[in-house]
């Protein structure tokens, strides 16, 4: 059953479609605005202007419609500023976020890092009328990456494993890594590293693979982590902030779309995002075709 917020949505939806008919032929640029009479009793998905945040969405609405859901799909927002307002007031009902890049939006000054911290954190700042369904392991945050083969030769799976290497370490990373508390620092203060460090910019990758730099600053994400077989070294210490994808959800869908999304983030991990973004980048597949195929393999389709 429907809560009474999308019943009431029901009613004002009837009276309003002489309206929408009359309207029919006006367009518009807003992104919100689907150009056609809504669907009252759909659940409405958004997305963020970017590819892996539409994989992911793309991947909610699929799931949700094999169920027997009706979806309506707002993508391609753009950033948080631009989107919560419509996520705050329920034009929108479910969208993929990051616990906690979403913390930090409701609560610049928590100090929370590991994940389980972050995402409770996370539940208690959410406005009335919003809360989130389970995380998924899958991550789009700051991580720290070598090559496989430096990897192999040290043994490295860990950020903890450093203090095994025994040449000099040297971090790649955007000029401003240097004096954010994940750097430097931070890799001493956390795991007793010391590292030399390079401003390498947009060529921290490139620089890692030609050696210049032998640890780097790699969103998790990152589809060049499979493309050029590199390793994420684990975080125990929780060094970085967490950011697991999250869905954000209207409290008043949130029991009836439970089930679907969090089957799906159960199995949305770190590795499966990255193979999911090497499928829009390098093989420049449709959000809809990598969306089908990742639920087919998955059993949810």
């Amino acid at each position: 059953m429907f809560s009474a917020q999308k019943k009431a949505r029901l009613a004002l939806g009837a009276l309003l479609t002489g309206g929408a008919l009359l309207l029919a032929g006006c367009a518009s640029n807003d992104p919100l605005d689907s150009g056609s009479s809504p669907d009252n009793d759909a659940i409405v998905i958004g997305s963020q202007a970017y590819y892996s945040n539409e994989i992911i969405a793309e991947i909610y609405a699929q799931a949700l419609e094999a169920e027997g859901f009706t979806v309506e799909r707002k993508f391609n927002i753009g950033q948080r500023d631009a989107y919560m307002p419509s996520i705050e007031n329920g034009e929108i009902d479910l969208f993929p976020e990051y616990t906690g890049n979403l913390l930090q939006f409701y609560n610049p000054d928590t100090t929370a890092t590991a994940p389980d911290d972050v995402y409770n954190e996370l539940a208690a700042s959410l406005p009335v009328g919003l809360t989130v369904l389970e995380m998924a392991s899958a991550t789009d945050q700051d991580s720290y990456n070598v090559t496989a083969a430096f990897a192999e030769k040290y043994g490295l799976e860990s950020l903890d494993d450093l203090s095994e290497v025994t040449e000099q370490i040297t971090l790649g990373g955007a000029p401003e890594l240097e004096e954010r508390p994940y750097g430097p620092s931070g890799l001493a203060d956390a795991y007793g590293v010391q590292v030399n460090f390079v401003a390498t910019g947009d060529t921290t990758v490139e620089d890692l693979i030609a050696g210049t730099v032998n640890i780097a600053n790699v969103y998790s994400a990152d589809p060049r982590i499979q493309t050029e077989d590199l390793v994420t070294l684990d975080d125990p210490q929780s060094l970085f902030l967490a950011s697991n994808v999250v869905p954000l959800v209207n409290a008043d869908v949130a029991d009836q779309i439970a089930d679907v999304i969090n089957t799906v983030n159960a199995k949305l991990t770190p590795e499966g995002l990255v193979a999911l973004n090497v499928e829009s980048t390098v093989d420049q597949s449709s959000p809809e075709a990598i969306a089908k195929d990742w639920l087919a393999e998955n059993g949810l389709n």
